[in-house]
């Protein structure tokens, strides 16, 4: 009997769970030991995938499935998992909550020198990257590896300084290390809100306010929104203007709006960000 074909399913089928422009491919790339299990088992976390957040020295997060990723704590091969995210806003607190999604697959990476070819096969299939830099270290050896292989596979990458909890963490040599050893156009959009041990919570650049999380959740999955304190004012300014100049060298849009002298809004701003990110403008000229 002639057996009949089963045609394929269309990939933008409307009767898909998640589109494709509903859809995201995200690896997360660094030098060994800047975090990036720990932030790759955090997302999961606060995105609702898993209710309890594993340790990389405990063994027990869900990336590092290898047993000798685990007994070791380094990641060996790169691992993909998945995650959906949305949030809505009540009386001022932002939580998580289930309703219409994005969906985020994510790819954790090796940051060990011996397994960068893993992070070299990862970077073909991903539509953007986030270096991670250590708070304290600021860009290492292989940090500036991972982040020419991802200008070599045209890879927009948005770059998350960690660790700003440690003692000795620097958020201003951090950024200056990126644009020196990296010539990266990394202007920053969130600006700690302390450092150390009085680290509590950020302070978001573009719309000027002061993101803090809140101090009975000890998990950290809500936090409040609200006016930037007094002393950390003039350093938002600052901040703002800068990324603003940044911007307006690169995008069109940005730039009109400051030439005629016609506000920036965030949205407009974000707008901008968003294109010359994606067009992969990281790198000076």
């Amino acid at each position: 009997m002639e057996q009949k074909k089963t045609a394929a399913k269309n990939p933008n089928s409307p009767d898909r769970k998640f589109p494709l422009e509903r859809t995201r491919n995200i690896g997360i790339a660094a030098h060994i030991d800047a975090g990036k299990t720990t932030i790759t088992e955090r997302v999961l976390f606060y995105t609702g995938m898993i209710h309890k957040m594993g340790e990389v020295h405990e063994g027990t997060t869900v990336t590092d499935w290898m047993e000798q990723e685990r007994e070791r704590g380094i990641t060996i091969t790169s691992a993909a998992t998945t995650c959906t995210w949305a949030q809505r806003k009540e009386e001022g607190v932002y939580k998580i909550f289930e309703g219409v999604k994005e969906r985020i697959n994510i790819i954790d990476t090796p940051g060990h020198v011996d397994f960068t070819a893993e992070v070299e096969r990862s970077l073909r299939v991903l539509d953007g990257g986030i270096a991670v830099f250590d708070g304290v270290a600021g860009v290492q050896p292989q940090s500036e590896t991972v982040w020419r292989q991802a200008a070599k596979y045209n890879v927009p990458c948005l770059a998350f300084i960690n660790k700003m909890d440690r003692v000795g963490a620097d958020f201003e040599m951090s950024v200056d290390s990126i644009h020196k050893k990296l010539g990266a156009n990394a202007w920053p959009v969130l600006l700690p809100l302390g450092k150390e041990d009085q680290l509590r919570g950020q302070l978001d650049v573009i719309n000027k306010k002061a993101i803090i999380y809140s101090e009975n959740d000890q998990l950290g999955s809500t936090y409040e929104v609200t006016d930037v304190p007094k002393e950390y004012v003039e350093i938002v300014e600052k901040t703002y203007n800068d990324l603003v100049q940044q911007v307006s060298n690169l995008d069109d849009d940005v730039a009109e709006a400051v030439i005629h002298e016609k506000p920036v809004t965030p949205e407009l701003l974000k707008a901008g960000i968003r294109r010359q990110t994606i067009a992969n403008r990281s790198a000076d000229g």
